[in-house]
C-alpha cells in the first residue's frame, strides 16, 4: 500500500499516525481564539489543524421552511439550518491569517471546502491538502474539484455505503488525485462507541488500497487509541479550549488537556506493535530465572532412585526443564545429592 504526502510529513502503514485537531465552530466567532487553538493544538502534539470552508450561503438557503429546521436526535435539534451555519463558519478573510499563523508556530494547516469557491480560495492561500467531510462524500463535483489542485485528498465516509464510498475514490482518481486517504466516521455527535466498528479500518484500506484512519466522534480518546491497533494511519479529534463553554461543536471536542493525553497513548500504542517475533526480549532475559525446573528436594545418596519424593519442579529455572520430569522418574543418581540443588544430566546415571 502506498503512503501519502501532505506538507512534506508522509502518512501511512509503518509511519506514526497522523493526528489531526479539527477546531470547527470552536472559535466562536473570534480570530484570536481561532489562532490560540492553532497554537494550542500544536503544543499538544498535533501533527495538524483542520478547519472548515464555507459560508451560510454556500452550503445551504436562507429559508425558514420546515425542510430547514433540524429535527430531533441532534445536538442542534430545533435550529434553523442557514442560522446554524451563521453560527458555525469561519469568515473566509480570516483564513489567510490562520494560515500564516500555523506556519508561525510550525504545524500544518488545512481545511475541508464545501463548495468549489472554497477550493478557489485554499487554492490562493496554498493548502497543502484537503479533507472532504463526510456529508459531502456524495457531492462528486466538489472532490472532482479538489483533486483536480494535485494536492492529497482525504474523504470522509461517515454515513456512506461502499459503493457510494467506491464512487467518490473513482470521481477523485478520475479527476487525477494520486495522493488518497479514507476516514472511517460516524457522523453521530457524539458518536457511541459501540457504533464505531472500527474493523472497517483496515478492509477500507485492503479494498481502496489507500491508507485509511479514523475521523473519531465519540467521547474520550479510547476507541483513538483502539484504531491505532487496528492499521490507522490518521486520527481526526475535534478540539477546543474548553466544553464549557457552549458552542455548535465543543459538547463532543476534546479539551487540550485530553488531546495531548490521547496523543502520548497514541504513540505508546504505535511502540507496542512491534513486529511478528518470537525471540525473548531483552527484558525478558533477566526474569527467565523465575520459571520452573527440577530440583532436589530431599538429601539423596548416591545410586538412589529419583522420586516424586526426593525431585520436584519448582522455581527458579536452574535445573533441567519440566518437560524431563516424566523421564528423570526411576533413574539413579551418579552421586550424593543435597537438597536444594538444582538437577542436571551430569547429576545421572
Amino acid at each position: 500500500m502506498k503512503t501519502i504526502v501532505i506538507d512534506h510529513r508522509e502518512i501511512g502503514p509503518g509511519k506514526p499516525t497522523y493526528l489531526i485537531a479539527e477546531i470547527s465552530a470552536n472559535h466562536n466567532q473570534s480570530l484570536s481564539e481561532a489562532l490560540d487553538l492553532i497554537s494550542l493544538a500544536k503544543e499538544c502534539g498535533a501533527d495538524a489543524v483542520k478547519i472548515q470552508t464555507y459560508t451560510p450561503d454556500t452550503i445551504t438557503l436562507n429559508c425558514d421552511n420546515k425542510y430547514f429546521q433540524l429535527g430531533e436526535g441532534t445536538l442542534w435539534a430545533g435550529k434553523n439550518l442557514y442560522k446554524l451555519y451563521a453560527e458555525a463558519y469561519t469568515p473566509w478573510d480570516w483564513h489567510a491569517e490562520m494560515f500564516a499563523h500555523a506556519k508561525k508556530v510550525g504545524v500544518t494547516l488545512f481545511s475541508s471546502p464545501f463548495d468549489e469557491t472554497a477550493v478557489d480560495l485554499l487554492e490562493q492561500l496554498e493548502a497543502p491538502a484537503y479533507k472532504i467531510a463526510s456529508f459531502e462524500l456524495v457531492h462528486l463535483p466538489l472532490i472532482e474539484r479538489a483533486a483536480r489542485t494535485g494536492k492529497p485528498l482525504i474523504l470522509s465516509t461517515g454515513m456512506a455505503s461502499l459503493t457510494e464510498i467506491a464512487e467518490a475514490v473513482e470521481a477523485a482518481q478520475r479527476a487525477g488525485c494520486r495522493d488518497l486517504a479514507l476516514l472511517k466516521c460516524t457522523s453521530a455527535y457524539p458518536a457511541p462507541p459501540e457504533e464505531a466498528n472500527l474493523r472497517r479500518i483496515p478492509h477500507m484500506a485492503d479494498a481502496f488500497g489507500v491508507p485509511a484512519g479514523l475521523s473519531d466522534h465519540t467521547m474520550g480518546s479510547a476507541v483513538a487509541v483502539a484504531s491505532v491497533c487496528l492499521g490507522a494511519c490518521i486520527i481526526e479529534k475535534h478540539f477546543t479550549k474548553t466544553r464549557s463553554v457552549p458552542g455548535p461543536d465543543s459538547a463532543f471536542s476534546m479539551e487540550p488537556t485530553e488531546f495531548k493525553a490521547m496523543v502520548d497513548d497514541v504513540r505508546t500504542a504505535e511502540r507496542s506493535l512491534g513486529s511478528v517475533t518470537y525471540e525473548v526480549t531483552e527484558k525478558e532475559r533477566a526474569t527467565r530465572i523465575f520459571r520452573r525446573s527440577v530440583f532436589v528436594v530431599k538429601d539423596v545418596a548416591a545410586n538412589a532412585e529419583l522420586t516424586p519424593e526426593n525431585i520436584r519442579i519448582v522455581r527458579p529455572s536452574h535445573g533441567l526443564a519440566p518437560k524431563y520430569f516424566g523421564a528423570l522418574l526411576g533413574r539413579k543418581t551418579r552421586y550424593a545429592l543435597r537438597r536444594g540443588e538444582p538437577l542436571r544430566w551430569k547429576d545421572i546415571n
